[in-house]
């Protein structure tokens, strides 16, 4: 793909390359621009709220004790199991500061999900939301966690309103089940004697890990993809490249609804915005769409970022369309394909574009995003970020022309170093540099990018990734169950759902005990919502599972 296309698509300034190399670490460039907004609120919460200073002196303080009272040196791997609450971006930072790798680890994880992602890791300490305590107290004797801090959701919102969050979440709501951790250690109790310690800053390069961010890859089960400093440094400056011209430095909200331990909110608003001096405004549960509405409302927003769903549901959300968007100057789309008719919707309510960009875990994540100056949604996932070089490949080998498909390969300075501890995975899809995404794209003839379709069998449930292979395997735990095979279904909220196909040993197993069996395995949106019971499945010759002909 040739430069002369992007430069014709490349809206004004816009570089067509940027210096992956300008910081040698997120750490370096969190200093400098703690620094440099040193009074600008960072972050807000359930209306409380932390100054650059603030998250400076706080995440110093939370790494002090991790090297002093934990002992953790630097590559260790500290987990970060909370929502989106004041917690987060400290104990991030915190954990980053002392030359940790972060493993981001989604609250909602079953047991079994939890048990192999602590173990995969090698995680060595972690910070937990109570909420979810009692699911770690299940697996912990079993994975290499010796460390454990918990936190209450209201722990960061001040005295008395925290005090009061807590008991409403703990004793009225009920939201958290007992649980026995008992050398776990206070978030609070980190800070207070964190505050005290002496902190030793850590030589980091851009090649040391930051993040292990687990995806199920293109097949099988959930990896940890290998990202550099150097990879998400890229991924920033790329970022901020492709959008900075629409922003001003010191002055913008982003809206953070999705959850900050996906790669997508991870970037795009947590980091992203640090590095323009914004405000995060941290939705802690998107879910309750009037609560979201009127969190909102407080505030002059100036970019959201979300997924299909999130933006459907705000549509249809009583209140939303009488929001003020006079600020609003920035909506960007991904994790999953935009609808149009949500898109066009969005742009006649809000009076700005939906911007669709289309990324991967492996890739920091950001690929490609639709220029900032188009006048209204086109269905493309627009052109390669900065420094980014994509190649169509054909089913021959050889490279598409404008107008054919073919497989999408990415090289840039954002593609990741690897799967974690999987060199056979690794090898399948990193080749001389390039990644192979899996999808089937098409170039058109001004450089702009659209995906056709998708790999072959991932499922997008509200713009999570959703493997079979895994689905089928809990299935297939249930002793009644003789084959099982898992597919995408289109549904017009969450984009697609789960549907699985069973072949029973014996007597039928009942569609509410099977779905019962998954909640105890599986993640909420990874439940089959549909069930379909049949003689026998479609086959290879080889015996394998044809899921494309359920399809």
């Amino acid at each position: 793909m040739g430069k002369i296309w992007l430069e014709k698509s490349y809206p004004p300034g816009v570089p067509f390359e940027i210096d992956a190399d300008k910081y040698s670490s997120i750490v370096e460039m969190f200093n400098k621009y703690t620094k440099q907004y040193s009074h600008v609120t960072a972050f807000i919460n359930m209306g409380a709220e932390i100054s650059y200073q603030e998250l400076f002196e706080q995440s110093t303080a939370f790494a002090a004790y991790l090297q002093n009272d934990l002992g953790l040196k630097k590559g260790d791997k500290f987990a970060i199991m909370v929502p989106n609450c004041l917690q987060y971006p400290v104990a991030l930072f915190g954990a980053l500061l002392a030359g940790l790798t972060v493993v981001n680890v989604n609250p909602l994880y079953t047991a079994r999900e939890l048990e192999h992602q602590l173990k995969d890791s090698g995680t060595k300490a972690m910070l937990i939301i109570e909420n979810f305590a009692h699911t770690l107290e299940e697996v912990i004797a079993k994975t290499p966690v010796e460390h454990v801090i918990l936190t209450s959701l209201g722990d960061r919102l001040g005295t008395i309103k925290g005090a009061l969050v807590n008991c409403v979440v703990k004793y009225i709501k009920k939201m958290v089940p007992s649980f026995n951790l008992p050398n776990a250690i206070r978030f609070n109790h980190v800070l207070a004697k964190g505050a005290n310690l002496t902190f030793t800053p850590v030589d980091i390069q851009g090649e040391d890990l930051a993040f292990l961010q687990y995806t199920g890859g293109t097949t099988g089960v959930s990896k940890g993809a290998m990202l550099t400093h150097r990879n998400m440094v890229a991924n920033l400056e790329q970022a901020k490249a492709a959008i900075k011209p629409l922003l001003k430095e010191g002055e913008e909200i982003v809206v953070t609804a999705l959850p900050l331990y996906h790669i997508f909110a991870l970037t795009a608003n947590c980091l992203t915005f640090i590095t323009l001096g914004g405000t995060n405004l941290l939705i802690t549960n998107p879910r309750d769409m009037p609560g979201f509405v009127k969190e909102l409302s407080k505030y002059p927003f100036t970019a959201v970022t979300g997924v299909n769903t999130l933006f459907n549901g705000l549509l249809n959300t009583p209140g939303f369309k009488d929001l003020d968007f006079s600020t609003l100057k920035m909506s960007l789309g991904g994790g999953m394909a935009v609808q149009r008719p949500v898109a066009e919707r969005w742009q006649n309510v809000t009076g700005t574009r939906l911007l669709e960009g289309y990324g991967l875990t492996e890739c920091a994540p950001m690929v490609t995003l639709s220029p900032y100056d188009l006048a209204s949604y086109d269905g493309s996932i627009g052109v390669p970020a900065p420094s980014t070089d994509i190649r169509i490949i054909k089913e021959d080998g050889s490279e598409a022309e404008i107008g054919e498909s073919g497989e999408m390969w990415v090289k840039g300075p954002q593609v990741m170093k690897g799967y974690y501890n999987r060199q056979e995975a690794t090898d399948e899809i990193l080749k001389d540099g390039w990644l192979a995404t899996g999808d089937i794209a098409e170039m058109d003839f001004k450089g702009f990018f659209k995906i056709v379709d998708r790999k072959k069998d991932m499922i997008i449930v509200s713009g999570f990734n959703v493997f079979p292979n895994e689905i089928e395997e809990v299935v297939m735990m249930h002793d009644g169950i003789l084959e099982a095979a898992a597919i995408g279904v289109p549904h017009e909220v969450s984009g697609e759902v789960v549907k699985v196909f069973i072949v029973c040993k014996g007597e039928k197993v009942l569609e509410k005990e099977l779905i019962a069996h998954c909640k105890d395995n599986l993640t909420n949106y990874k439940v089959p919502k549909l069930i379909e019971y049949r003689e026998e499945l479609p086959k290879t010759n080889v015996g394998k599972i044809l899921r494309r002909e359920l399809r």
